[in-house]
């Protein structure tokens, strides 16, 4: 018979085991509350028609057609526009098997929450492992709440959400000095979109002056050979222009290639909106992050931001910073990590007023960005104007071809074919045609919204055009294409033309 102390013996180990299995969990209880929040926030942007066609609409014309073993031909940026011409994001069929189960952009935005949130996990096991558990609990929240991710959870659905935490699992490998799972985590950054073959050739260089050099200089080539075949061979034989869709934003602005580059150092800092996010990217970590070699893996994206001609691209809101943020808390890892095995005196008093500095800038930027979305009553509120929406998007059947105002798109694009109303963009161009010129609507229906959606954090207007010019072209459709008034609500316009344009009818 056992004894006493035999069994006693056997309980220790068992007790010893649950706060290792506590600690293993607190990664994955982060992630699973990160994702409820965020999915909260997207969900809510939806219902209450915040989403937009540009970008919602299109990622989800994309992946329905590869859920139906389709090209990804998307009817929002042009007729027979192949999405792969517009960024190179092969990696984005991935979401088509929950999509086929799931047709709806409600599925897109709950894959995106949650691939932002799984991104917690590497980071909140690292700080775990060197810095203990409290200062996972605040890497966790830091990561969770920042700016960055905040603002890509609440605004549509991007391709780079597969990005995140991809990138994560492999900073946190660098951190191990696993130099191969390093690589491992971030080669399929080539397949998410054409600039992150410049991460990877960041993280190479990291590995070759850090590890194994033969290895980081290959991983290094691999990411600038990647990105330079996506941007001079890929993405215009997708093309229907045959060009690179966004070469205009890196466009050599004093004349020549060699000035511009001359010129890049001041242009990446004026104006002023650039110098702010620079340092708004690495606030998160009480600016700790910079301290380590890390950091650098963010350059390559500030870098293009910063140069381009592209003003969305500059500042805080949309979606360009998440990629930066397990950049930022991974640098914050390290740093204090390094701190700590200083043996430093006070390395550990150090340690504790980092991250208690890291969360007061955390709290003290939430309410400046879309999170706070959550603490508004009128997040929780259904207007009148939505209802007459919901309302006037019901009578539109199944399969139809759909003309919808931009923020109306979302809530069609899962069962109808939908184009922007007036006609967006012109002959696959998305700026550079003649905005008085507009081609004849040829969709079967038309819903056009007169009312300035609420935006919040973003700028509240009519896009793509002046309402004026909305409400000419919702004229024209009636007296000149043959369109007849069904419903109007609100607002709120939807036209049918049941047969083809009445003879004579011209522009």
């Amino acid at each position: 018979m056992r004894t006493i102390a035999d069994r006693s013996i056997q309980v220790v180990p068992a007790v010893l085991r649950l706060p290792r299995r506590a600690s293993a969990l607190l990664p994955w209880a982060w992630a699973a509350a990160l994702c409820l929040l965020y999915a909260t926030v997207a969900v809510r942007r939806h219902v209450l028609l915040r989403t937009t066609g540009y970008d919602l609409g299109i990622f989800e014309q994309a992946v329905r057609a590869y859920a139906e073993l389709r090209a990804p031909v998307v009817p929002l940026r042009g007729p027979g526009f192949n999405l792969l011409g517009d960024h190179f994001h092969p990696l984005l069929a991935a979401l088509a098997p929950l999509y086929r189960i799931w047709p709806s952009p409600l599925c897109l935005l709950i894959a995106q929450s949650a691939l932002l949130a799984l991104a917690v996990v590497p980071l909140a096991r690292w700080a775990l492992r060197v810095l203990g558990r409290r200062a996972a609990h605040v890497v966790a929240a830091g990561y969770g709440l920042s700016w960055g991710i905040a603002s890509a959870a609440a605004f549509d659905f991007h391709e780079v959400a597969l990005a995140v935490p991809l990138l994560a699992h492999s900073l946190e490998a660098l951190g191990r000095r696993r130099w191969g799972h390093a690589v491992a985590w971030a080669a399929p950054l080539l397949l998410i979109k054409e600039d992150l073959g410049l991460t990877l050739a960041a993280v190479g260089v990291y590995i070759a002056v850090k590890g194994p050099r033969r290895l980081g200089v290959a991983t290094a080539a691999a990411g600038l050979i990647g990105s330079l075949i996506e941007i001079k061979l890929l993405l215009p034989a997708f093309n229907p222009g045959g060009d690179y869709a966004h070469g205009g934003n890196l466009s050599d602005g004093y004349g020549s290639l060699l000035s511009t580059l001359a010129h890049a150092p001041l242009d990446a800092l004026r104006p002023d909106i650039k110098a702010m996010t620079l340092v708004l990217v690495f606030a998160p970590s009480a600016l700790l992050a910079l301290r380590s070699p890390l950091s650098l893996i963010a350059a390559p994206t500030l870098a293009w931001r910063m140069v381009s001609e592209n003003g969305f691209h500059w500042g805080t809101a949309f979606h360009y910073s998440a990629i930066l943020m397990p950049v930022v808390f991974a640098g914050l890892i390290d740093a204090l990590a390094v701190w700590r095995r200083a043996g430093h005196p006070l390395a550990a008093r150090h340690v504790r007023a980092s991250l208690a500095t890291v969360l007061a800038v955390t709290a003290v930027m939430i309410p400046s960005f879309p999170l706070a979305q959550l603490a508004q009553r009128a997040t929780w509120r259904t207007t009148p104007h939505i209802e007459a929406a919901r309302e006037l998007l019901a009578k539109i059947p199944d399969g139809a071809t759909v003309a919808a105002s931009n923020r109306l798109i979302p809530q069609l694009t899962s069962r109808c074919t939908v184009v922007v109303f007036p006609t967006f963009p012109v002959d696959n161009e998305l700026y550079r045609y003649d905005r008085t010129v507009f081609p004849p609507p040829t969709t079967e229906w038309i819903l056009h919204d007169a009312q300035a959606p609420e935006a919040w954090p973003y700028k509240t207007g009519h896009w793509p055009y002046p309402i004026e010019q909305q409400e000419a072209e919702l004229k024209a459709a009636r007296e000149r294409h043959g369109y007849e008034l069904v419903a109007h609500r609100d607002g709120l316009t939807l036209l049918h033309r049941p047969t083809r344009p009445r003879p004579g009818a011209t522009r």
